[in-house]
């Protein structure tokens, strides 16, 4: 791939994570909470540093995260059994059902978009899926 190249796709997944990153807002949460939540719901109970590595978070701004989440009662906070200074955190149904609407609103508006597309263009998007997944793991 060539530079120019390059700079298309990181731009095209720019703008596709902003515009479906809006759709958080729908439910009070910023971006990094709905970012936040979500991997509590797929990864949690999970330790404050593992967030910290998965979100590429300062310990100052996920504590302003979690702290946020915890007063929405999105998720609850608990000490960690294996180290009694450290706290993990696990989602609460209230947080599921708001990481669930999230998770359908960013797939509704995937699925009309792309629907609006010419089959060749959805057929082309479908055939990249495994690629992008393999693109993010090369990232990381």
């Amino acid at each position: 791939m060539d530079a120019e190249d390059a700079v298309r796709l990181r731009r095209a997944i720019a703008r596709l994570a902003r515009q479906l990153n809006s759709s958080a807002t729908d439910e009070g949460l910023t971006p990094t909470q709905a970012s936040v939540l979500g991997l509590i719901v797929g990864r949690g109970p999970v330790g404050l540093p593992e967030l910290m590595r998965l979100e590429h978070l300062n310990p100052t701004m996920l504590s302003r995260v979690v702290g946020r989440l915890d007063e929405l009662g999105l998720i609850v906070r608990s000490p960690d059994p294996d180290d009694l200074r450290s706290v993990t955190v696990s989602v609460t149904d209230d947080g599921r059902t708001v990481h669930e609407r999230i998770k359908t609103l960013r797939a509704a508006a995937v699925s009309d978009a792309a629907g609006r597309l010419a089959a060749a263009e959805q057929q082309a998007l479908i055939a990249a899926l495994d690629a992008m997944d393999h693109l993010a793991d090369e990232l990381k």
